[in-house]
């Protein structure tokens, strides 16, 4: 028997006046979302692989955990390991499994994810993830219910890679982020050793770090963490992405996001760099389930709520 269905699963269509967006039952992941017909996250087809967490939610933690293996309540956790050449488990479980679909509107849709029983991470959690498009962008919450009788340790994270405009391929693609501006308003960079995993922290004044007054991004590479975020009135933080071509692409959260993680693909291999610049809206930066940093534990019968966004303006 023939199954049509792509591999990334049902493909939920949705609009709102000039933005379009499509997301997919694999991970709830964003695969194109546009803005008067411009690309404001590279765009995947349905059968293509993803590549590089591409769109992706990231659940239960985003980022990664050193050795797989943490401290929590006076327990510890074994991961599995998926990132074998720094030895770490990276981005959670949610991002590789089907969600199931709770509800579907012209310009929303709302999808769920029940964590299975890992030894790694046994928590009772069930997640919850609307995709809404509005006037104002794509609004994205997600909702973690513990529904156990112990505390279950939570971060998240969106990862667009946001497109540069050029759709360019391989090493090119760092040419064309260069002449994109990012904004990322933080006060301190995280420093990683070589398996990135964070060793402490700095100020970014008078380093390439320092992102508050919209640089080009003649500085790559950069697969880093920012943090002590510059907040709006309404305790908000906001990225913003400026490409050549006038589009200025805006990434941020609530309150429960307190970094941000940039990745240029700088050296990636061809088939695996997106024509862009990922901007991370992140509760908690890596290694979070072993520092405590950020981390957010949900008690039985209680729940998370984290509020996204991704939003574009025509200059």
């Amino acid at each position: 028997m023939t199954n049509t269905t792509p591999r990334t699963g049902q493909q939920y269509s949705i609009s709102y006046g000039d933005y379009e967006a499509v997301i997919t039952e694999l991970g709830a992941t964003m695969r194109k979302v546009t803005y008067k017909g411009k690309n404001v996250i590279v765009p995947l087809g349905p059968d293509d692989p993803i590549t590089c967490c591409h769109g992706q939610l990231l659940v239960p933690f985003p980022n990664r955990i050193a050795a797989g293996t943490y401290e929590f309540e006076g327990k510890t956790y074994t991961l599995p390991i998926d990132e074998h050449d720094r030895n770490t488990a990276i981005h959670g479980y949610g991002y590789r499994a089907f969600w199931k679909l709770e509800s579907l509107t012209e310009n929303s849709v709302t999808q769920s994810w029940r964590a299975p029983f890992l030894l790694g991470y046994p928590f009772a959690i069930k997640v919850y993830a609307t995709h809404e498009l509005t006037e104002d962008g794509l609004k994205i919450t997600v909702t973690a219910e513990n529904y156990g009788d112990v505390d279950a340790p939570w971060a998240l994270a969106i990862h667009p890679w946001l497109d540069n405009g050029f759709n360019g391929y391989g090493d090119e693609i760092d040419g064309h982020n260069a002449q994109c501006h990012l904004t990322v308003p933080a006060a301190t960079h995280v420093t990683v050793d070589d398996n990135l995993i964070p060793t402490g922290t700095e100020p970014v004044e008078g380093t390439k770090y320092d992102l508050n007054d919209n640089p080009l991004l003649v500085n790559q590479p950069f697969d880093d963490a920012w943090t002590d975020l510059k907040r709006d009135a309404d305790g908000s933080v906001t990225a913003t992405f400026t490409r050549p071509d006038g589009l200025v692409i805006k990434v941020g959260g609530d309150e429960t996001v307190t970094s941000f993680q940039v990745c240029t693909g700088t050296g990636f291999p061809a088939f695996q760099h997106p024509a862009g610049t990922a901007v991370e809206p992140q509760t908690a930066y890596a290694n979070a389930f072993n520092t405590g940093k950020d981390l957010i534990v949900i008690k039985p019968g209680e729940s998370s709520t984290t509020k996204l966004f991704i939003k574009a303006e025509q200059h």
